[in-house]
């Protein structure tokens, strides 16, 4: 971020910004059948995109700046969350030189980062109380940093936040506001605040602030140092049923949580399921989740296209059904190491969810034949999990058999696997697509459009949430 203190020409701003730029793509080798395509984002240099002539067709010789002249979109063989970051992939942008209004940008938000812009004048905390440490994930709207808490207490502290016992390190989403508008999911982003304020449970990532400057949107949650579940997954190639039938528990007790709560997740897959030092799975990404009554439905269609529920893509309204069928898609993933249904027309793909049988492997048990049977019903009522028993219905499955719940859920049970993590702050297990690009949260316009955000700020008021307790009920 350039600072007040730090104005130079235009030139020389121009320069500095394009040191930060990684020019080497960063390996993705652990993500594989995924096209191997240079894509930069420029936009941190340039400022967003307001050139809306995509009609151009680039000369030959011009071919080495492609990227300024607004390349297609990567095409992949797996789909991307209408809402929401993944760290599979990212989009292309187009760039214009918008270099003044980029510094101009850069002084609002550093003021903004000095006084916090708080909507709760109680509550005194904002971007400054945070050090950037590096990327972590990049999504639709912004990027997910690992960050340091600032303790401006010499005495350590720094708010009564748990700072001792992680060292302060967290999870910080950021989202920008101006392309929340324009995509009309505003109501998105403030449903996942509002749901993470409500939710604790010991396989599900707690939210520790929220707040917003006039540009952006924040969330800080704990970090989970053991990356997420596609990346082990896609190392190890597939799981062992005993594996996979602990880390589907933990997530089946997340999910009845949930559902005993009045929320629907909508977007269960493994880049949405972090792992902690101690191999437990963490549940996160809250970005299309949803309060939903129990005898109403939604008709949005959202989620990620390969777990997609066939009500959701036919449009006849869901509810905590589709979740089950996300999770029967999860556990087919873990146990084969590919979801049932894939192709690389969206299209087509989603043709063979409405219409195809699931095919199990035959190197899979009969109990685990059953439980993806009942899992990947295509009629909802039919569905394992759609009864009054909801989850309890699925823990009691015969696959399940060597499961002790009380003891899961008390984190009792020890994974075999553990990621090799050297500290709070190691980012080894999380893929250098994201730890290398550049550690900045750049400037952003600020919408022109009145107050959609009101009451953003958040922080979690129960002392136990930091108390050493949650530790070893929560995360690391």
């Amino acid at each position: 971020m350039v600072s007040t203190s730090q104005k130079k020409p235009l030139h020389s701003l121009l320069a500095v910004n394009l040191k930060k730029l990684t020019i080497t793509p960063p390996s993705c080798s652990s993500f594989p059948d995924t096209t191997q395509q240079e894509d930069f984002d420029f936009s941190e240099v340039f400022g967003p995109n307001n050139n809306n002539n995509t009609n151009t067709s680039p000369s030959p010789s011009s071919s080495s700046s492609s990227a300024f002249l607004g390349d297609p979109q990567v095409i992949h063989s797996r789909s991307h969350s209408f809402v929401g970051p993944s760290p599979r992939y990212t989009l292309s942008t187009s760039l214009p030189l918008q270099i003044q209004e980029l510094e101009a940008e850069a002084e609002t938000e550093e003021a903004e980062e000095k006084k916090g812009n708080s909507d709760d004048e109680c509550v005194k905390i904002g971007p400054g109380d945070f050090e950037i440490l590096r990327v972590v994930g990049k999504g639709a709207f912004g990027k997910v940093f690992q960050v340091r808490k600032r303790d401006y207490d010499s005495g350590g502290g720094g708010g009564g936040d748990g700072d001792s016992d992680n060292d302060g390190i967290y999870a910080m989403k950021v989202m920008r506001k101006e392309g929340i508008i324009k995509k009309n999911h505003v109501d998105y982003m403030k449903a996942e605040r509002d749901i993470l304020t409500k939710v604790v449970h010991p396989f599900i990532v707690q939210l520790r602030y929220s707040f917003q400057t006039k540009s952006k949107l924040y969330l800080i949650l704990d970090f989970i140092n053991g990356g997420h579940l596609f990346f082990h997954l896609y190392r190890q190639g597939l799981f062992s049923e005993d594996q996979a039938r602990l880390y589907t528990a933990e997530i089946v007790s997340a999910v009845s949580h949930l559902h005993k709560c009045g929320i629907v997740h909508r977007d269960l897959k493994p880049e949405n399921i972090l792992m902690d030092s101690k191999g437990h799975v963490m549940l996160t990404d809250f970005g299309l989740a949803k309060e939903i009554e129990e005898s109403s439905r939604s008709n949005s269609m959202c989620g990620t296209t390969e777990y997609m529920a066939p009500e959701i893509l036919l449009s006849k309204g869901h509810n905590k059904d589709a979740d089950w069928w996300s999770v029967g898609i999860l556990l087919y993933e873990m146990l084969t190491g590919q979801p049932p249904f894939t192709h690389a027309n969206r299209q087509k793909l989603q043709q063979r969810i409405i219409n195809e049988k699931v095919k199990l492997p035959p190197f899979l048990t009969s109990e685990a034949h059953s439980l993806l049977k009942g899992l990947l019903q295509k009629e909802p009522s039919r569905r394992l999990g759609s009864g009054s028993r909801g989850g309890d219905e699925i823990k009691t499955h015969k696959w399940f058999r060597a499961i002790n719940w009380k003891k899961l859920e008390a984190r009792e049970l020890q994974p075999k696997f553990k990621p090799d993590v050297s500290g709070k702050d190691c980012t080894a297990n999380f893929d250098q697509c994201w730890t290398t690009m550049p550690a900045d949260d750049s400037p952003a316009p600020t919408p022109t459009a009145g107050e959609h955000f009101q009451g953003y700020t958040y922080v979690a008021p129960n002392p136990w949430l930091s108390s050493p307790e949650l530790n070893v009920k929560g995360s690391n």
